[in-house]
């Protein structure tokens, strides 16, 4: 079983590092709208970059959608999606 708390709070790390929110990353909704909270297609390329690094791995073409990196809970699901969670 995969640590959905865990996961979130790297994944939050890695968004308060590189996704140059307007509201504090650790206390975002898990479904809250992160281009509503301030992060630009430009930030999303470095979270993405981020969670690649953080999580050793490798979004897929596939995956590079606005749709994926658009709340905590849909990055969580891409990521646990490739860790095999």
């Amino acid at each position: 079983m995969t640590d959905t708390v865990a996961i979130d709070t790297q994944i939050r790390t890695v968004l308060k590092d590189h996704a140059r929110l307007s509201k504090d990353a650790m206390t975002l909704d898990a479904d809250e709208d992160l281009y509503q909270a301030g992060m630009t297609s430009h930030a999303s390329v470095n979270v993405m970059l981020g969670l690649e690094g953080t999580f050793d791995v490798e979004f897929p073409d596939h995956m590079l959608k606005r749709n994926v990196f658009n709340s905590i809970s849909s990055i969580r699901a891409a990521v646990t999606e490739l860790i095999g969670g």
